[in-house]
Formats: C-alpha cells, structure tokens, sequence
C-alpha cells in the first residue's frame, strides 16, 4: 500500500495530523522508496524524517514520516540536549522534555499493521493514545481496515491514562 493512498484517505475522513513510521534497522535500504514517499506532498503538506534529515515539502493536512526512528533515541537525544543547554535537574518537568522532543504531537489513535508486536517510537507521545491492532499487513491495508480502525476508536471511551 502507497502512503500516499492512505494519506489520502484520512483526509477525507477529516483527519488533519497523520504520521507513518517505518520500522528498519536499514535506512539505506528505504532510501529507493523517498520518492515515492515525497508523493504525499502533492496532497498535504509532508514532513519527511530519515537519517539526520528532515524535509518539508507540499501544503495541506500534515503528514509525517519517519523512517528508523526509536522513540528511546529520541528521549536520550532530548536528555543530553537538556544537559547541554544546562538545564538544571530540579527544574525538568514533563513540558520541558516535551519541548526538546522531535516529534511534538500526542496521537489520538496508533494504527499497528501486521499484528500486535509494537516499536517504541512515540513511546512518550502516545502513552494516552487508542491502539488498534490489525493483522492486515502494511502492503495490503485496504481503506476498510483504516475504517474499521476508525469505528473500533469511535466506540472506545478516551480515559487518558484514568
């Protein structure tokens, strides 16, 4: 399944904040496909991490995708830039690691394809958010797994950690 197709159907269903994350020990193997990936930008505005990089392009819904990227990583990065900026250890609160997080937003549902075995990116962002596991894998997710992934979190009561 192209992201793009996907992508394009959150948006119709209203959705304004999607993120894809490619789960690879490999970047350099996915790196043939960042063209195919940079098609998003011609629906929505696109916001591709890989490697040290980071690339918008497009306008619209935000869309972003990250490839290989550890939410663990992305902790101890925000840790060691706190350091690095001298932040004192009495003053750390959970906005402060928010503010030095790359990925700045709190999903509201985590769709995993493929089965129930979860990576650990966003694994601050999304500690509130629904998950929903589909045995669907990636490359034949139809638009009624993303519908039935929407009606299974339409039925859900949000508690938020409560």
């Amino acid at each position: 399944m192209k992201p793009e197709k996907v992508a394009g159907w959150c948006i119709k269903f209203g959705i304004s904040e999607i993120i894809f994350h490619i789960d690879t020990d490999s970047v350099e193997s996915i790196l043939k496909y960042i063209d195919t990936l940079k098609e998003i930008s011609k629906i929505a505005e696109l916001t591709l991490c890989y490697e040290d990089k980071t690339e918008v392009l497009g306008s619209g819904a935000h869309v972003s995708v990250a490839i290989g990227k550890s939410g663990r990583e992305e902790i101890i990065n925000a840790i060691k830039k706190m350091a690095a900026d001298g932040i004192n250890p009495e003053d750390v609160s959970e906005n402060t690691i928010e503010s030095y997080l790359n990925f700045k937003f709190e999903p509201d549902l985590v769709i995993k394809t493929g089965g129930s075995h979860l990576t650990d990116f966003l694994i601050w962002q999304s500690v509130y958010s629904e998950l929903f596991f589909s045995d669907v894998n990636w490359k034949e997710f139809r638009r009624v797994d993303l519908l039935r992934a929407l009606r299974d979190y339409q039925l859900r009561k949000r508690r938020y950690g409560k």
